[in-house]
């Protein structure tokens, strides 16, 4: 397993952390929380035309066929910005199950228009207990000849105000089971369809989406009618391993401020980062930013690879979920009352950090994973006993 990035991949990042520190500073991410929007069309058009958007997508769909680290290097600058944008729905949850599971019809018709012209697509997953258990889903998609006909509500929909299409995961059968998930490609204009902002600390543009009589062809379907449990597991695993990989970009950014602050703030006549108290704080710090960050590259060059390890993609989201709010928490702390206000950046990636709590998946559902892998699993050093 090589760790190391190659000279296309470190420009890559260049490229990026530059595009994001010019067009999304700070005071741009404090805008966009009153945005109607909730992102930068402007910001959003330069991603696509820089390729960013299509930066997975094969040459003959418009794309840039590039790999997955090459991906999650983007996404990691996308966490150290803060970058308010529908990239990680659009480009790491609906991109990838279309490319995977769309037919050549669905893949020729759809994957241009994200990577050429940036279509905006939204996963509409989460219902009531938002989460990834196929119990939870219950909105009813009823086949009515060569036509479904879908009522229900999803929540916590990101960016649906501004999505073109929705990739939604409804139930075609009668139950509680894997059997009988079918995911459906929805006109978000849709006659039937409701979309309502849910107010969030974060501000990151989380929708409310009600289905009422909505009629979606089957030739919309993605994937098996009732087969498509499959999908929600494949999305599950690329966008946990990619959201840890933004959430590993704020732990950096995040640290770098409380350091940076340590050193310029002086109390009794010296910076406050000589008291030995903070040292030890700032040094525990760094080693969670770490953990996380290596744990990220080893999940991402499985992904790479084409062998992805199930234990770990949910291992990696359950550090980043924990990780996060720890050295987030830990940065406010330095910087003591005035770093819970909205005038100090820090309290920006404090709120973010539980924003991204849910986003591929919460700490509960992947924990869940972890442990079933387990029961199976046998550690290296005794297979070779």
């Amino acid at each position: 397993m090589d760790l190391g990035f190659s000279k296309d991949q470190i420009l890559i990042r260049k490229s990026a952390r530059e595009f994001f520190e010019k067009e999304c500073p700070k005071e741009k991410v404090r805008e966009l929380k009153k945005d109607k929007k909730g992102y930068d069309a402007g910001m959003w058009k330069k991603m696509v035309n820089l390729g960013f958007v299509g930066l997975v997508i094969p040459e003959e769909y418009h794309g840039t066929e590039g790999d997955f680290i090459e991906l999650m290097i983007v996404m990691e600058e996308i966490g150290r910005n803060i970058v308010p944008s529908p990239f990680f729905t659009t480009v790491c949850q609906c991109a990838p199950a279309i490319q995977e599971y769309g037919t050549d019809a669905q893949k020729r018709k759809i994957l241009p228009t994200i990577a050429g012209k940036g279509a905006i697509w939204s996963y509409a997953v989460n219902e009531e207990r938002a989460d990834y258990r196929p119990s939870d889903i219950q909105l009813c998609a009823a086949a009515q000849g060569d036509r479904f006909v879908v009522n229900g509500t999803k929540l916590f929909v990101p960016y649906a105000n501004a999505a073109k299409q929705l990739l939604v995961v409804g139930r075609t059968d009668r139950g509680s089971s894997e059997e009988g998930i079918t995911l459906f490609m929805v006109d978000a204009k849709s006659d039937g369809i409701e979309i309502e902002e849910i107010p969030t600390a974060a501000k990151d543009m989380k929708c409310a989406v009600r289905f009422k009589d909505v009629s979606v062809s089957r030739d919309n379907v993605l994937g098996e009618v009732n087969n498509g449990w499959q999908i929600v597991d494949y999305v599950l695993q690329y966008g946990a391993v990619l959201k840890a990989a933004e959430m590993s970009g704020g732990l950096q950014a995040a640290l770098a401020l409380a350091v940076q602050y340590a050193k310029e703030r002086h109390q009794f006549g010296k910076p406050i980062g000589s008291f030995q108290s903070l040292q030890h704080r700032m040094a525990d710090m760094l080693t969670i930013v770490d953990g996380l960050k290596y744990l990220v590259y080893e999940a991402s060059w499985h992904m790479s690879e084409g062998q992805p390890d199930r234990m770990l993609n949910s291992m990696v989201k359950v550090k980043a979920n924990q990780a996060y709010h720890r050295v987030c928490f830990d940065a406010v702390c330095i910087f003591g009352a005035i770093g819970w206000t909205e005038e100090m950046d820090i309290s920006l990636y404090l709120l973010r950090a539980k924003a991204n709590e849910n986003d591929g998946g919460t700490t509960d559902i992947h924990e869940e994973r972890v442990a079933v892998e387990l029961e199976n699993y046998e550690p290296e050093y005794l297979a070779m006993l």
